[in-house]
């Protein structure tokens, strides 16, 4: 099974500085064409990990139900 990440639009608000936001390094050309070069691999700051946890969360469920409707295992 494939997991596919994307920009988010809604859900609880977070801080810091690597902070999901509008100009975020997710939806960059860079990453688009080559995901693998921005993961980071640094400490979480105090809320990031609960974010990233929240948003793996999200986009799985998005996924799955993209899937669900229309795509192929």
């Amino acid at each position: 099974m494939a997991v596919v990440a994307g920009c988010s639009s809604g859900g609880p608000t977070f801080s810091g500085e690597r902070a999901m936001g509008p100009g975020s390094v997710v939806g960059s050309p860079e990453c688009q064409r080559n995901p693998r070069s921005c993961i980071y691999e640094g400490r979480y700051e105090s809320d990031e990990r609960a974010y990233a946890e929240y948003e793996a969360a999200r986009l799985n469920q998005m996924e799955l139900e993209r899937l669900r409707r229309g795509g192929r295992w």
